[in-house]
């Protein structure tokens, strides 16, 4: 049976002794009602996973100590996606979990001129991205952006390979014809996707338009679409 997993953000070196915050101590001593000796697993997020035994029971304040450290590599592939917020947050929530999981290093929330506006609720967002990791037993966090406006990304981006998705019946590649190296940005529109605008100045920034398939998909359909195959071609 594999041993709990925590996300703690500041963790120290092998052999210190640290303390776990509050929503962790409380996990694993009254939840999950571990007991001194007992040993669980933590990342901080960036690579690093370690192994720590319970040194102090204390729901508030649990000590650990650290015992191992093991650092993985990041995915060989550095995948961005631009995705528009939605009109129902649950359906952005629904895409921001799937993406991490499929092992996406990175999400800006996109505000587009079709965009309809909601309040942005950071924190919340990013522990949804922290449980996805757990449940999938990743040691990277994708970096979760605050919303930005589409031109500024079409005009900062610096990656190598940058493409855009949208439904207009005009000339473009299939993604998965595409050659990427090291990373690729994409860019998915709201429901009623990128205007012409938009689209035009995407392409004069060296965004190519993109297909996903024969079908017309939602936003945040699109966006795990796009993301699992850009990870696995």
């Amino acid at each position: 049976m594999s041993l709990p997993y925590f996300y703690e953000k500041n963790i120290h070196n092998i052999n210190a002794s640290f303390i776990l915050s509050e929503e962790t101590s409380k996990h694993c001593i009254q939840v999950l009602r571990m007991k001194k000796g007992e040993r669980l697993q933590l990342t901080d997020g960036k690579g690093n996973a370690f192994i720590a035994s319970i040194a102090i029971e204390d729901k508030k304040a649990c000590e650990v100590k650290i015992q191992e450290k093991k650092y993985h590599l990041p995915h060989s592939r550095k995948i961005s996606i631009g995705i528009s917020l939605l009109k129902n947050s649950n359906r952005f929530e629904w895409f921001l979990e799937k993406a991490t999981e499929i092992g996406i290093s990175e999400i800006i929330p996109l505000i587009c001129k079709r965009t309809e506006r909601q309040h942005f609720r950071f924190d919340r967002m990013n522990t949804i991205l922290i449980s996805a990791m757990l449940q999938s037993q990743q040691t990277w966090l994708p970096q979760l952006f605050e919303p930005t406006d589409i031109q500024s990304i079409i005009s900062q981006s610096a990656y190598q390979k940058k493409i855009i998705a949208h439904c207009e019946n005009v000339a473009k590649k299939n993604i998965t014809s595409l050659i990427i190296e090291n990373n690729v940005q994409i860019l998915i529109g709201p429901e009623g996707d990128f205007t012409n605008d938009e689209i035009q100045s995407a392409i004069e920034n060296q965004y190519q338009p993109v297909s996903l398939g024969k079908t017309r998909l939602r936003s945040e359909t699109a966006g795990v679409v796009a993301a699992s195959l850009l990870m696995n071609f």
